[in-house]
């Protein structure tokens, strides 16, 4: 594989359908490929003290699987304790989010050869009142990963974030069928009709991993290296 610096951010198409799970994934996919990495959680809510600098589970996930020796304040510029949504969370903590705000904190690194930003919850993520997480995307002109979590209704939410990224002059350069919420009725047949209906190729289909996308288990490095694998990041490169 060629070396060359792509950004790409990691969208869901809901929240808690294994959006970091399937990043971290996606990370060490690349790391595999001897491509220098990087994972970024620009904003992240739901946060714990860790020698008293707050500090997101996700976040440290992807921190972990990067192979880029990033700080933690590099990769989570702007961390929440409460586990809610980020703009009620910044107002509570009296802070600015806003893409302005985003733009000023972001710090890709020019020697990364992968940059991948994980979102927070879905595709069109308040900042504020007025402004998303997708009007950053926009104005970074950042490709797109879409992580579609696949249970009742993930058809409707894929096609909507797909329609609305497109809208915006954005690519989707691929996706990822992720069963984070266990067994789906018809399962075969919904990915059959998203494989159909989405022109980015299908980077893969992750089944249910017991308890892979909750919080403890998305940490242990075996488990997403074997998910890894079930990947294709050709396509991206």
């Amino acid at each position: 594989m060629s070396k060359a610096n792509r950004k790409f951010f990691v969208a869901g198409t809901d929240t808690e359908i294994g959006k970091t799970f399937i990043s971290t994934a996606l990370i060490r996919a690349f790391v595999a490929n001897n491509l220098s990495t990087v994972g970024l959680k620009p904003i992240a809510s739901g946060a714990e003290p860790v020698l008293g600098v707050m500090k997101n589970d996700d976040a440290l996930q992807l921190q972990q699987a990067s192979n880029m020796p990033f700080s933690y304040s590099e990769i989570n510029p702007l961390c929440f304790e409460p586990a809610i949504a980020p703009h009620i969370a910044a107002d509570l903590a009296g802070q600015t989010l806003n893409v302005e705000e985003l733009a000023n904190r972001v710090v890709m690194p020019d020697e990364a050869d992968i940059i991948l930003v994980e979102g927070a919850g879905g595709w069109l993520t308040p900042l504020n009142q007025k402004e998303t997480y997708a009007d950053w995307v926009e104005q970074e002109q950042l490709d797109v990963i879409l992580v579609v979590g696949m249970k009742l209704g993930c058809l409707n939410h894929a096609m909507l974030s797909i329609r609305d990224i497109q809208s915006r002059g954005l690519t989707v350069k691929g996706w990822v069928a992720n069963f984070a919420q266990g067994k789906m009725n018809m399962a075969e047949d919904n990915v059959k009709w998203l494989k159909q209906n989405i022109t980015a190729p299908c980077l893969g289909v992750v089944p249910f991993q017991d308890t892979a996308n909750s919080k403890p288990q998305d940490a242990d490095a075996s488990l997403a290296n074997t998910v890894a694998e079930l990947l294709d990041v050709s396509a991206l490169l």
